[in-house]
């Protein structure tokens, strides 16, 4: 079996989504990370709870909880809201990379029989 040691890489590309360099991204990196913190919350994480944008907390819980459920009703719901595409765009990567994140986290260490 092929060793890859993909954890650097992960957290490179956390610190490239959720730091606060100029022109990466349309939406604040504050909201990007309270965004990342609530979908891992939902997903088992124990990372301090922050509030989200009211008007995100349904989108963001279907994103993380049953993503393949997201419909173009949803998206129209957001943009009604005043949320362009490419602010959805990152507010559903940052519910993503939550979630995934620390659905990783519990995989790795159950395999380390943890």
């Amino acid at each position: 079996m092929i060793k890859v040691d993909y954890l650097p890489n992960v957290q490179k590309l956390f610190e490239m989504f959720f730091d606060n360099q100029p022109n990466r991204g349309v939406t604040s990196p504050d909201l990007r990370r309270v965004i990342e913190r609530y979908a891992a919350n939902l997903s088992g994480g124990q990372q301090e709870a922050i509030p989200i944008p009211p008007g995100l907390e349904p989108y963001i819980k279907k994103v993380t909880l049953c993503a393949y459920k997201v419909t173009d009703e949803d998206i129209a719901r957001l943009k009604a809201l005043g949320y362009p595409e490419d602010d959805l765009f990152e507010i559903t990567l940052s519910a993503a990379l939550g979630a995934g994140h620390t659905r990783l986290e519990y995989g790795l260490a159950a395999l380390k029989g943890e």
